[in-house]
């Protein structure tokens, strides 16, 4: 049996999710949460298998929710009305299972439900679009510059390399660093692979 806890603010959502999943034969709803902080306890409280999660919640959001218990087992399925890929990119870094749109069909849930269980990952179509639409907004000279941080070449290694000048280098990072909107070599390096810009 697939023990489940849904978190979703809408409470007549909560209910109808809630009824839907439990005429499943294998599933069984253990508990029902109408904001991201009661979500948290009673995931602690419970051990669920599976936790679905809406997004937009008072107290805490539901990517708040799912990195809050990232490492504790739990598969979390988020389900939402906003297929923003920066809403995408942060459930994908708090190790969300699933993201799966409101307006899917009952049934592809319950499937999905199954298919993270099995240790699948299950995303919606659309989402996948946004996030290979998005450019990669570095120049080919950041790129290289960013490929050398990657393997661990300090500044002055990669403007050996590269044949520039240190200061060049640094000017380079900065640019790198502005333009992925991160603090530092590490989280643009992480960034850069999330996006699928370089592995």
């Amino acid at each position: 049996m697939i023990r489940i806890v849904i978190a979703e603010d809408q409470r007549m959502m909560l209910g109808a999710l809630g009824s839907l999943l439990n005429l499943e034969d294998d599933m069984q709803v253990v508990g029902q949460a109408s904001n991201g902080e009661e979500a948290v306890t009673l995931v602690q409280e419970l051990s669920p298998d599976i936790c679905i999660m809406d997004i937009e919640m008072p107290l805490k959001t539901g990517l708040e929710a799912a990195e809050a218990i990232k490492n504790r087992g739990i598969k979390v399925i988020i389900l939402t009305t906003f297929a923003r890929s920066g809403y995408f990119q942060r459930a994908i870094k708090a190790g969300v299972r699933g993201y799966l749109l409101k307006d899917s069909p009952s049934e592809e849930l319950a499937d999905s439900i199954r298919n993270v269980m099995a240790g699948k990952r299950i995303f919606a179509p659309e989402l996948m679009d946004d996030v290979y639409r998005e450019e990669n907004p570095l120049t080919e000279r950041e790129k290289a510059v960013l490929e050398l941080m990657a393997e661990g070449k300090s500044t002055k290694e990669i403007a050996s390399i590269l044949t520039i000048k240190v200061g060049t280098v640094r000017n380079y990072i900065s640019a790198i660093l502005e333009k992925l909107e991160v603090t530092n070599r590490i989280e643009a390096i992480t960034e850069s692979k999330n996006k699928g810009w370089f592995h």
